[in-house]
């Protein structure tokens, strides 16, 4: 039954009608104008619009343009639209967005029909492209589930994507939104970062199956992770594939191939203890700070550059594959060394059998984590010693991977001890670039660089620095020593070397520094004194402590890698020190240069002094302790290099040059007192020669890096004084003799 209105309530009606919905419009505009004059919150400016703020992450770069690693907060690294993969674009316009380039900014017939969308199988968002990048970016919060404050939320996203709109192209919003979308898991920001993560490869190679995959992820970065979800990240992918080829981005025939594939992931999740020269990384970020403060490199508004939100952009000398050959060759090795060093100390009474046993475990326990945070806890000594004696889960190192067992943690920290240490720099000695530096074993467990900031006794590496002096006092390689034992008074107490493996007899003073004769080595510093010898080798760049005594020239000082391959880069480079290099320039997000580096260089020697001892350090491969590089790995290549094993076996090194690269490799363990008990298994060409061997195999064997195995070292352009000549040399001092005789000298 209708009730008959009459026109007086009808008109009245109508005017009700009309004064709700233009008060509530009124209303609605009312507060579309406070939101837009910040009355709810301050809107972004034009300027904030311009330079849209982010977590960046900043990249670490080697000299081939290739990304090392990264320093981080988000792992999120920009890319332009070029560079996105058309079939990321598709995917995600086809699924988030498809009247995307018809609208500007907000879709209000998506709005209204949204719902149907819905129950028709879409699956579309409210939101535009726009919207979500104006939420993501500017608006600071993460979505409301309050109703009030979530319409104020949505209101400052249609301004601010209006706003956007004005100011971007499509392409650039797309750019945007895609560099800034949080991936979900592995601490992955934006399309690089999620294409490097899941796929190992960079957005313009996204196949469109990866792209589906990856666009999914936008909305449930954890319901369609491919590692945790596979099953739903396959059907995520899936209907992204039918969403594009209900756009027409894919035929049928494409659609129904590309549903077909596995997911194909390649999962390489980011880290700041995984990856390539993760050593080198944190020893370089450390110096960038360093350099900032220093010189007061700061942003225009004057505060400090952040390397884990600026996006800056470091460029060094390190090469991708170099780097790569080197961890390779020291994990090829160093299984093999390893099980040699375990087998070598089977069936021993460890206590018993190595000097100082109980206080190294003892120092051990109490510079662990385990003890510092006992220790804040508030635990005794007694019951920190009660823990470390009751059997743990723990998850220890090895080389054939990180294994999970169950240990007491103070047998872990024996384990430790006795786990061998390596590391190795190599560098062109022309520029001072350094290619290759692998710190240590396992960053995530034993931090400490051992190339830069850890200095072990050398050895027998510091020979050729006594020898160089000799050189550039006229001594020629041939001169011939009677290798029998020359004490040095006059430096406290007398000193004479002791010699494990002497060859008797007369020996030129090259085949004594390739035997590597301690007591030639002795006569030769007894006649140059320690003082030269001590300059050379500050101009050659060592710069830890060396004093003036005779010893020294056995290697009874302490030196990093990082200055003893330098050192030896003046061999190989005419006589010139060039400060060892590896960072170049430091560059803002926007390419403007922040700082350059510039390497130092110094006439360590003359040029005749350098090119007779690369004659001299040949030797040592040719016919001395280095000889297994030619006889067991096949470089017979010009090379020259040095063996050093210290007192006791506790250190092993070996320093090798081409005329085109120096590489520096030491081996041993933590603490001195642990090490082989042979010279035959403890001595450098042992534990570190074999390294730099598989190493320059590698690079050989890539002829793009150009090192070439025929190059030889260049003789000085004014010629040689000095004889090389064995022969010659010797007929020469036998007429000098007869003349003496003569003369009756």
């Amino acid at each position: 039954m209708f009730v008959k209105l009459t026109p007086q309530e009808i008109k009245r009606y109508n005017r009700n009608l009309w004064g709700i919905v233009i008060g509530c419009f009124s209303f609605f505009v009312l507060v579309l104008l406070c939101v837009n004059f910040g009355l709810f919150g301050a809107l972004p400016s034009f300027r904030d619009l311009e330079n849209p703020k982010s977590n960046l992450a900043s990249e670490v770069l080697t000299e081939d343009k290739q990304v090392l690693g990264k320093y981080f907060v988000q792992n999120r690294s920009n890319v332009t639209y070029k560079q996105i993969s058309p079939n990321v674009i598709n995917a995600l316009v086809a699924t988030e967005d498809n009247r995307f380039f018809q609208h500007s900014g907000i879709d209000f017939g998506r709005t209204i029909t949204i719902v149907f969308y819905n129950i028709f199988g879409h699956k579309q968002g409210g939101s535009t492209i726009t919207q979500q990048l104006a939420l993501n970016l500017f608006s600071g919060q993460e979505r409301s589930h309050n109703p009030i404050k979530r319409i104020i939320q949505k209101l400052q996203e249609w301004i601010i994507a209006v706003r956007i709109e004005r100011n971007y192209t499509k392409e650039e919003i797309l750019t945007m939104y895609l560099n800034t979308v949080d991936f979900g898991a592995y601490n992955t920001f934006g399309i690089s970062s999620a294409a490097a993560t899941y796929f190992h490869t960079t957005p313009d190679k996204l196949t469109p199956d990866q792209a589906a995959l990856l666009v999914r992820m936008v909305n449930a970065p954890s319901l369609y992770n491919p590692i945790r979800h596979p099953d739903n990240a396959t059907t995520g992918r899936n209907f992204v594939l039918y969403r594009m080829k209900e756009e027409k981005y894919l035929t049928e025939g494409q659609y129904e191939e590309f549903k077909a594939k596995p997911l194909g992931i390649n999962f390489h999740p980011t880290d700041h203890t995984e990856g390539l020269a993760t050593y080198f990384r944190a020893v370089l970020k450390k110096d960038v700070q360093r350099i900032f403060q220093e010189k007061s490199i700061t942003k225009p508004d004057g505060t400090p550059w952040d390397l884990d939100r600026d996006g800056l952009r470091i460029y060094t000398t390190i090469n991708y594959d170099m780097q790569q050959y080197a961890e390779e060759a020291q994990r090829e090795y160093m299984k093999q060394l390893q099980a040699q060093f375990k087998d070598h100390w089977k069936g021993f009474n460890l206590r018993k059998a190595i000097k100082n046993y109980d206080l190294l475990i003892d120092q051990g326990m109490r510079r662990s984590d385990r003890y510092r945070a006992l220790k804040q806890h508030g635990k005794t000594d007694e019951e920190i010693k009660e823990d470390f004696n009751t059997p743990a889960q723990m998850e220890i190192f090895t080389w054939h991977g990180d294994i999970d067992t169950t240990m007491k943690p103070i047998d872990s920290i024996l384990y430790s001890k006795f786990t061998l240490r390596n590391a190795m720099m190599s560098m062109d000695p022309t520029t001072g670039y350094i290619k290759a530096w692998v710190g240590g074993i396992d960053f995530k467990r034993y931090k400490y660089d051992q190339v830069r900031m850890g200095t072990r006794q050398v050895g027998s590496t510091a020979k050729p620095f006594t020898y160089a002096v000799a050189v550039d006092n006229g001594y020629s390689p041939c001169m011939r020593v009677n290798n029998v034992p020359d004490t040095i008074k006059g430096y406290g107490a007398d000193w004479c070397p002791r010699s494990s493996d002497t060859k008797p007899g007369m020996l030129t003073l090259r085949e004594a520094l390739a035997y590597s004769q301690n007591w030639i080595t002795a006569h030769v510093m007894k006649e140059v004194t320690p003082t030269p010898v001590v300059t050379l080798i500050k101009k050659m760049g060592i710069t830890s402590p060396v004093p003036e005594y005779p010893s020294i020239c056995l290697g009874t000082f302490d030196a990093s890698i990082y200055d003893m391959t330098g050192a030896y880069s003046a061999f190989a480079n005419r006589g010139l020190w060039t400060e060892p290099t590896y960072l170049l320039r430091v560059e803002d997000k926007n390419g403007n240069v922040l700082y350059e580096n510039k390497a130092r260089v110094v006439q360590a020697m003359n040029e005749q002094t350098a090119y007779v001892m690369t004659y001299m350090l040949k030797g040592v491969v040719e016919q001395g302790t280095g000889v297994r590089l030619r006889y067991k790995y096949g470089l017979n290549n010009p090379i020259g290099g040095k063996t050093g094993t210290t007192n006791d076996n506790s250190d092993g090194w070996f320093i090798g040059i081409t005329p085109q690269l120096v590489t520096g490799v030491w081996t041993g363990c933590e603490d001195r007192d642990i090490h082989f008990r042979t010279l035959h298994l403890g001595e450098g060409s042992n534990t570190a020669l074999p390294i730099f061997a598989l190493y320059m195999k590698r690079v050989y064997g890539n002829s793009s890096l150009g090192y070439k195995r025929n190059v030889d070292f260049a003789p000085p352009k004014n010629g040689l004084t000095i004889t090389l000549d064995c022969n010659s040399y010797d007929q020469q001092q036998q007429g000098t003799d007869e003349v003496d005789k003569k003369l009756g000298f």
